[in-house]
């Protein structure tokens, strides 16, 4: 991931930045630090779709586990409330 300063940005303008996306994501450094990411909207969107992906595989290995109960908002009250007795 390439890196590029703030100062830079403030500089040379937008441009700067879209040179330093072609070669990937792009870390913006302020007072010497790592201060934010950007990234293209096509990395963007694979990122958020990855990550939906990540979710369900994650909730379908709870299912399979058995962690997962199915029943009713109703029923899950009830339950809750018998606990706190």
């Amino acid at each position: 991931m390439g890196s590029l300063p703030a100062r830079e940005i403030k500089n040379r303008g937008i441009s700067v930045v879209d040179e330093a996306l072609e070669e990937g994501p792009v870390h913006i450094i302020k007072n010497n630090r790592h201060a934010y990411v950007v990234l293209s909207e096509e990395d963007y969107q694979q990122m958020m779709d990855d990550l939906a992906d990540a979710r369900i595989a994650a909730s379908e290995a709870d299912i399979v586990a058995g962690r997962v109960r199915k029943g009713t908002a109703k029923g899950l009250i009830k339950e809750i409330l018998r606990e706190e007795d």
